[in-house]
């Protein structure tokens, strides 16, 4: 609670927080808040209002369901049939570039990336990486 709704919603300290207005003040603000009051009262009701044609529609939809012999279960499994699923399309292999066999393992490398250890290795022994192209 903020302070302002602290000192207005508490009798003692409103009571300190207004000694020092006058009465033509204090009636102004009284007019003021009955004014705010009035204002909320009003988008109160509206929304009742609102509210209650809301729930009338609904009733009224629930009423045609049921003279048509239907259920809420019967659109959802209707939805779902209905509703193709979306393939998700995957992008075609990178090419490989570089392939190279340590001790009967073949290790392959697109190019891109990081740089695998054994070529890392076998450039560092000074092969050049073209030695390895496919």
């Amino acid at each position: 609670m903020n302070d302002f709704t602290g000192i207005l919603l508490h009798a003692r300290r409103l009571q300190g927080a207004t000694k020092d207005l006058s009465l033509a003040e204090l009636s102004d603000a009284q007019e003021k808040l009955a004014m705010v009051i009035e204002k909320r009262k009003e988008l109160h009701a509206q929304y009742e209002a609102e509210n209650a044609a809301k729930i009338a529609q609904i009733e009224a939809i629930k009423q045609q369901m049921l003279e048509a012999g239907l259920d809420i279960s019967d659109f959802e499994s209707s939805i779902a049939s209905d509703k193709p699923r979306k393939q998700r399309k995957r992008g075609a292999k990178r090419p490989v570039k570089y392939t190279i066999t340590v001790d009967g393992v073949a290790t392959n490398w697109t190019g891109i990336g990081r740089m695998p250890v054994v070529f890392a290795q076998a450039i560092a022994n000074g092969k050049s990486l073209e030695s390895f192209s496919v």
